[in-house]
């Protein structure tokens, strides 16, 4: 019978080896896994990060979309008439985000009249710098945006929430005005009011003052005080808050007209320019700002186009002439005249508040009041906004 030896000398050298192979390959697998966990989370971290700026980069373009002090202002590609222009899409150039996170860079385009896709592509800014190997991180988004152009009921030359008193050569006239040398303006428009005035309101009118429309003046029930403050889902406080001039109340006198730069560029930064309605090719021809006068206001002379907002009264004493929207929460007085007398193409609003002085509208000496449907539209699709949809207007792109 053999015996079995028992001799176990070297055995824990071996177990040794192989528990020192066992941790080390644990080891091993666990700064693998470590390894592999960092990454996955450091590229999540870039992407979210190129996700962001190209998220940052499209609400960049809704905040500034009809910002006139931008060059590449997107309101451009709304014009009337509502026809796609020559170019039709816009290319947005590379652009360091606010936030110093990245960059993005991509194009808009004109889907129709009032739908635009804005397709954003954000790079983090590891990739940027280079580095990180494979390219880096980079995002592409799309966003449905449309226009929302101010909802105002306009039903007549002048909308009047008080008295009036009209005198002298006033015209105050319903029936549809293009303004002379503006091109592209829409077909005519039925007559409208004259004077649309709340039930109970009245109007006086002597000497050879003309109104004109039909009817030539209506007491409508429907009109409330509420139509002087709320336009769709803008009231007049929201809508003095975007103006793109604001002003406290004064005399401007002559002060208001187109200003120039030494380039021939329009000047936005003059607060006295109102834009050059008599000269609609010119360099301010296409500029039609939101102007807000907290205050009463007296001007004499030149002109402006756009939507003016005056939270008191206004009176206008030599031949000053405004295209557009003009909405007056307290009285209008118009006076003077002679060569060019007051002229307001578009509408007249005047609501004729309790809270100020005096709440009869004077209209005398030459004053002319026109609906214009062209001076209206072009007004509002000027200061339209760029807004996304309300359900689900953007997708990720790849």
């Amino acid at each position: 019978m053999k015996h079995v030896l028992k001799n176990e000398r070297g055995m824990a050298l071996a177990i040794a080896i192989v528990a020192l192979v066992v941790v080390g390959a644990l080891i091993a697998g666990a700064l693998f896994s470590g390894t592999q966990e960092q990454r996955v989370a450091e590229n999540v971290r870039r992407t979210q990060a190129s996700f962001g700026v190209a998220e940052q980069g499209i609400y960049d373009i809704i905040r500034n979309w009809s910002d006139p002090n931008n060059k590449a202002t997107y309101a451009g590609l709304y014009p009337y008439p509502p026809v796609a222009p020559s170019k039709s899409t816009w290319t947005i150039l590379p652009k360091t985000a606010a936030s110093k996170t990245g960059s993005y860079n991509g194009t808009i385009m004109k889907l129709n009249d009032g739908l635009y896709l804005i397709d954003m592509t954000g790079q983090d800014t590891m990739s940027l710098a280079g580095r990180i190997r494979g390219g880096g991180a980079s995002q592409r988004m799309g966003l449905i945006a449309r226009i929302r152009p101010l909802q105002v009921n306009i039903q007549a030359a002048v909308t009047s929430g008080g008295a009036n008193f009209v005198a002298g050569n006033v015209t105050i006239n319903g029936s549809d005005s293009a303004p002379t040398g503006w091109a592209g303006c829409p077909p005519k428009d039925s007559t409208k009011a004259g004077v649309r005035m709340q039930v109970g309101d009245s109007i006086t009118k002597t000497g050879n003052a003309r109104i004109t429309g039909q009817p030539p003046v209506i007491h409508d029930p429907t009109l409330k005080d509420s139509n002087f403050s709320v336009y769709g889902d803008v009231t007049f406080t929201q809508l003095a808050a975007m103006a793109t001039i604001p002003l406290v109340g004064q005399n401007f006198a002559n002060g208001i007209g187109p200003a120039v730069k030494a380039d021939g560029s329009c000047d936005y930064a003059v607060q006295t320019n109102w834009g050059s309605p008599t000269n609609p090719a010119g360099p301010c021809g296409n500029y039609f700002p939101i102007i807000y006068i907290n205050g009463d206001a007296q001007i004499n002379g030149q002109e402006g186009q756009g939507i003016l907002l005056i939270n008191g009264g206004l009176s206008v004493q030599g031949g000053f002439q405004f295209y557009g929207i003009t909405i007056v929460k307290g009285s209008v007085k118009t006076a003077g005249g002679g060569g060019t007398p007051a002229h307001f193409w578009g509408s007249l609003m005047a609501q004729d508040t309790v809270s100020f002085a005096d709440t009869v509208n004077n209209f005398t000496g030459g004053a002319t009041m026109l609906y214009s449907k062209c001076a209206i539209i072009k007004a509002l699709d000027k200061t339209g906004t760029g807004a996304m949809l309300t359900s689900r207007g953007w997708v990720q792109l790849f």
